[in-house]
């Protein structure tokens, strides 16, 4: 059973990439198989925590941090995983004929994370009433169009960069040759995190970041417009 694990899934190729590509697709694993799923889930579902409850959920920003560590950590391997496959020493050549399409979803997925990078960095403020120029008004307490517009690219955007990873990885792992343990363990992996996902999903209620930050109070206008107009949306 172990020499069958060890085997690559396609005993007609060998599986024998180079130092680059190898630490190329570990790179690409970690940052999108677990540091960007991890983010997601962290902003999805850590904005209510089981001991926390109505006004409390204010002061609530591990979801903020976690989320944030996560994907600019994965940006940041992303960066190191494009660095070392355009530094490699020889051009690597595809015994599939499809390398192509991994190329395509890479670059597809590297934009996609490099416009999730600027939109939050252009998301505008949070405001609210403790902006620091003592005003109540703010990007996101009073959710202008700009905020609204960040809520919905950056949520559908970050879901879509997801989904395509997924088929970059295993593109990425069919031309590899990869043995057959990895097809095993990183699609169990993922169908781990789905069924946590699924799980979270019932167990837990989900909160937008809108009153993740000021709480459910109907003296917050948002609140008011949010039972008004059908929802304020937000990861």
């Amino acid at each position: 059973m172990f020499d069958w694990l060890m085997e690559p899934i396609d005993a007609a190729r060998a599986h024998d990439l180079g130092w680059n590509l190898k630490w190329h697709g570990r790179f690409m694993v970690v940052a999108w198989g677990i540091l960007v799923p991890f983010g997601v889930i962290a902003a999805r579902f850590l904005k209510r925590m089981p001991h926390r409850s109505g006004a409390a959920l204010v002061v609530n920003l591990l979801w903020w941090r976690t989320h944030l560590f996560a994907q600019v950590s994965a940006l940041c391997l992303m960066g190191v995983g494009l660095w070392l496959v355009l530094m490699r020493a020889t051009v690597a050549t595809s015994g599939t004929g499809s390398m192509w399409l991994h190329h395509a979803l890479g670059w597809a997925i590297l934009g996609l994370g490099a416009m999730q990078g600027l939109s939050g960095l252009f998301r505008g403020s949070k405001g609210g009433p403790d902006d620091p120029r003592g005003s109540i008004r703010g990007d996101h307490y009073d959710m202008t169009r700009r905020r609204l517009i960040f809520e919905r690219v950056h949520k559908t955007l970050g879901y879509s960069a997801l989904a395509l990873s997924a088929w970059a990885v295993l593109t990425g792992m069919w031309q590899a040759n990869a043995p057959h343990w990895m097809w095993i363990l990183i699609p169990g992996w993922w169908l781990s995190l789905a069924a946590t996902f699924l799980w979270l999903t019932q167990r837990v209620m989900v909160v937008d970041t809108y009153r993740a930050l000021w709480g459910p109070d109907p003296y917050h206008p948002g609140n008011a417009r949010q039972r008004g107009t059908g929802g304020l949306g937000g990861m």
